[in-house]
This record gives structure tokens, sequence and C-alpha cells, in this order.
């Protein structure tokens, strides 16, 4: 299997985690961070192995594959034997917007 995470999938990852440290500078380190940005985007690699195929929750993702871990929700398609990751979203901002 072939993985592509699109730009906007890794940004969301980073952005959220990195709006974290902002948020509790006093005891969230930068190696904690760095640590979780790595395990979110590595989980990402497990899509259709441990991370089963779902119908996408939410209405921006109309038209994707979603799997989840505990944390993060991905919307992703699949080409022959290329899984492209579309869109990350962490569990706790799950949710369908007003601003799409």
């Amino acid at each position: 299997m072939r993985y592509i995470l699109k730009k906007q999938c890794l940004l969301k990852i980073a952005t959220f985690y990195q709006n974290v440290a902002k948020k509790y500078k006093h005891t969230y380190s930068r190696e904690l961070m760095h640590k979780n940005i790595d395990d979110a985007i590595d989980s990402a690699y497990e899509i259709e192995k441990k991370l089963l195929r779902r119908k996408p929750t939410i209405k921006r993702w109309a038209g994707y594959h979603m799997a989840n871990t505990d944390n993060w929700y991905y919307a992703y398609t699949i080409d022959g034997d290329t899984i492209t990751i579309h869109d990350a979203c962490h569990a706790q901002n799950m949710h369908d917007s007003q601003k799409q």
C-alpha cells in the first residue's frame, strides 16, 4: 500500500498541537508536542490495516472514506493501491461547522 498525506492534513495535525502548546505553555513541552504530531501522522499509515473504513459522519467529508483512532479522524480516498489522506480532524472538533 502507498500512502499520500496531503498538506492540509499535515497542517491540521501540526496546528492543533501547536495551539495546545500555546494554551498549556507551562505544562505541555515541545517534546510532547512533537511526539503527539508524530503519533498522529504515524497512525494515518494504519488506515485500511488497523483503522477500518467508515462512512463519514460530517458533511464536509462526503465522498471520502473515514477512519479514526481514539484522537484523530481521517478523510481519505483509495485509488488502486494508493491511499490519499485529504484531511484530518481531532476528535474534539468532529462536528459540522457553519463555515465549510
